[in-house]
């Protein structure tokens, strides 16, 4: 936590009972941070998350809701606050990534893709922007794939492009608050999502794009979304590539 603060933080992660949020979750209570634990459709995985956190002696809640819904949004904040008392950190990794070639996706799931992971987005860090406390940080989710650029994420990554614009303009329009808005963008992970519908070759061949020759873990990307939500006071309106090296 900064430096002035005295106070145990608050955090909310949305999607946080999913692969890469609940390792977020559990490395921000390890830092001593109260965490909600958002969820879209699992409540009883969400609730596996808080137990585990509160069984190790840390303070957890859980709240579910479509990211894109803005009074259901609202309402996870002012459960938060009601429950923590305030909110320092938004983790935003919530989002969803059907895949098809442009040429053949069609545009109900692109505009599903967009309305989750784009309007998702906004919703979340407009709530964040107006109720995050001085010291805070806001972090999103990009993905690496912007840079990647393979066959059938383009739908995808042309969401997370938006998100990433969304991200630096945040940072510079909340000068003075004293808040931090950055993006991690994760290069292949080892999620359930990302296994599905791969074959073994694929795995390989994708873990060995990166020099490192191996895929990220989602306590990879957990570690550099705590250094953002907390010690990294001078990193601001940044995109941060965790990929090994892949781009």
């Amino acid at each position: 936590m900064p430096e002035n603060q005295t106070t145990p933080r608050v955090a909310v992660v949305t999607g946080g009972s999913g692969g890469i949020g609940r390792a977020v979750v559990e490395r921000l209570a390890a830092d001593g941070t109260a965490v909600l634990v958002h969820y879209s459709g699992n409540e009883a995985k969400a609730r596996e998350v808080a137990g585990a956190v509160t069984a190790a002696g840390g303070r957890a809640t859980v709240f579910g809701g479509d990211v894109a819904d803005p009074e259901a949004m609202a309402a996870m904040f002012r459960h938060a606050t009601e429950t923590f008392g305030g909110i320092d950190v938004l983790a935003h990794t919530a989002g969803i990534m059907p895949l098809a070639p442009i040429a053949q996706m069609d545009l109900d799931t692109f505009d599903r893709i967009q309305r989750t992971n784009v309007r998702g987005t906004f919703v979340v860090n407009q709530l964040a922007a107006r109720q995050v406390r001085s010291g805070g940080a806001i972090v999103n989710f990009s993905s690496s794939l912007t840079r990647l650029q393979f066959p059938a994420y383009g739908p995808y990554a042309a969401s997370k492009g938006a998100v990433e614009a969304m991200t630096l303009i945040l940072a510079r329009e909340l000068r003075g608050r004293d808040i931090t808005v950055n993006a991690v963008a994760p290069g292949p992970t080892a999620t359930p999502l990302f296994f599905e519908g791969k074959s073994e070759e694929d795995i390989r061949r994708i873990a060995g794009l990166n020099p490192m020759e191996r895929l990220g873990t989602p306590e990879d990307i957990a570690e550099v979304t705590a250094f953002l939500a907390g010690p990294a006071r001078w990193v601001n309106g940044q995109v941060l590539y965790a990929n090994g090296g892949a781009a």
